[in-house]
């Protein structure tokens, strides 16, 4: 087998060190306060719980996290003697470090829940996930569904916020996240916790990137960029469910490296299902496939995304189309109160708007400026031959919608950061795009 070259090892050693510098002073800070006890442990995760004395201890998680430096640090020693590594060493130690910085957080969050109560210890997204993975599993749909009496009004009591809140009568995840979280919630509890699911494609995420046509020593560091940032591992403890998403977006443009069109297309509708980000992704993939992909592979890439989505919509647009619509669309881009530090957060600190609840005009801001500027991205691409233009563009347009947005959590970023990944290791395959046969 091929060894790595010095360099790649020395290059994915310091991509690992910084990432547990950047994440040990932030780890498990800014989390939700519940007004509750110490919690008993019980269960599976009961000697977690109790050994981080029923609470959200920092120190716990945190040392979890510094003694992913300590590998670090024993690798590089090893490194020094012996620079030339087997990639499967180099692969294991990645898994390793990556391992440290999501899964403690994670499995404490998880255990004092399971020693409490289900809205506590959680995020009100990821509770309503389970909900609707719950409601799918009976058989209902989860759009157009009222959460008053689900237990998720009791989340919001519990951090000192109202009992009445908007979300409660919407969910907003396309159709791919309750069909996920209701095949997850088959497991037993505590394991049935969505958070799990989501730490399990946060780390997934290095092994998409391994996929990518590109040198390995790039696929090493840029995967566990991609699976160990701040971003990602915050959002898995937290409790947002990008990484769905993420993983499958990331798969789409490996695939197509590799020549897998119709599992390409599969990948990018499981995106386009899991979250509605994925959408930016559909054109740049596309123009990838048209420039790389022969006329019958072409046509069947196409219709596996039609399926893909077709399968994924289609019961819940039979239950009940108007709700699909109205809690996934609308939602976002007018019911939602401005959050973040968008554009529409500038404009009301601004004095332009005067209301968080009020219009914000985020359809002709899309139609004046999103539009215009994709349709450039996508020239460019067009009129280029490099297949990283592609990953380029998308990332630009993600960014550019994002700001716009009536919403901008910071979790949010995960999607241009995933784009800046794919960018480098399109760049690093250094193959031009072949025109099609």
């Amino acid at each position: 087998m091929r060894r790595l070259a010095p360099t790649d090892v020395w290059v994915l050693l310091g991509t690992l060190a910084a990432l547990v510098v950047s994440n040990v002073p932030v780890l498990g800070s800014d989390p939700w306060s519940f007004r509750t006890g110490r919690a008993v442990g019980r269960g599976l995760l009961g000697p977690l719980v109790d050994a981080a004395d029923g609470e959200w201890d920092l120190g716990l998680i945190r040392s979890a996290a510094l003694s992913a430096g300590v590998l670090v640090a024993l690798g590089a020693t090893v490194a020094a003697f012996r620079p030339a590594w087997r990639p499967r060493s180099a692969v294991a130690l990645t898994i390793a470090v990556l391992c440290l910085l999501v899964l403690p957080a994670v499995l404490l969050q998880v255990g004092l829940r399971d020693a409490t109560q289900p809205w506590l210890f959680t995020n009100d997204s990821t509770y309503q996930i389970e909900l609707a993975g719950d409601l799918v599993l009976d058989g209902d749909s989860p759009y157009g569904h009222d959460y008053g009496d689900s237990g998720q009004e009791r989340f919001y009591p519990a951090v000192g916020l109202p009992r009445q809140q908007v979300a409660l009568e919407h969910f907003a995840y396309f159709p791919g996240t309750p069909l996920l979280a209701a095949a997850w919630r088959l497991l037993p509890g505590p394991l049935d916790d969505v958070r799990l699911l989501v730490a399990l494609t946060t780390l997934g995420s290095f092994l998409a990137v391994l996929l990518f046509a590109a040198p390995i020593g790039p696929r090493l560091a840029l995967g566990a960029v991609a699976a160990g940032n701040p971003l990602a591992v915050r959002a898995a403890w937290f409790g947002t469910a990008d990484s769905l998403s993420v993983l499958f977006l990331l798969l789409a443009f490996a695939l197509v490296t590799r020549s897998r069109y119709g599992w390409a297309a599969a990948s990018l509708g499981a995106a386009v299902l899991s979250k509605q980000f994925a959408l930016v992704a559909v054109p740049f993939l596309a123009l990838m496939l048209a420039r790389r992909a022969p006329r019958p592979a072409l046509l069947r890439a196409a219709g596996v995304f039609a399926a893909t989505l077709l399968a994924g919509f289609l019961p819940f647009l039979i239950a009940a189309p108007g709700a699909l619509v109205e809690d996934t669309l609308s939602y976002g881009t007018d019911t939602y109160r401005i959050v973040g530090y968008g554009l529409s957060a500038v404009l009301l600190n601004l004095g332009v708007l005067d209301d968080r609840f009020g219009p914000y005009p985020f359809l002709p801001l899309v139609a004046l400026v999103w539009l215009p500027l994709t349709a450039l991205l996508l020239r460019a691409q067009l009129r280029g031959q490099a297949l990283w233009l592609g990953g380029a563009g998308f990332t630009i347009s993600m960014f550019a919608l994002l700001y716009l947005g009536r919403v901008f959590q910071l979790s949010y970023l995960v999607w241009p950061l995933a784009g800046l990944v794919v960018t480098a290791l399109l760049a690093a395959g250094g193959r031009a795009t072949p025109a099609r046969p």
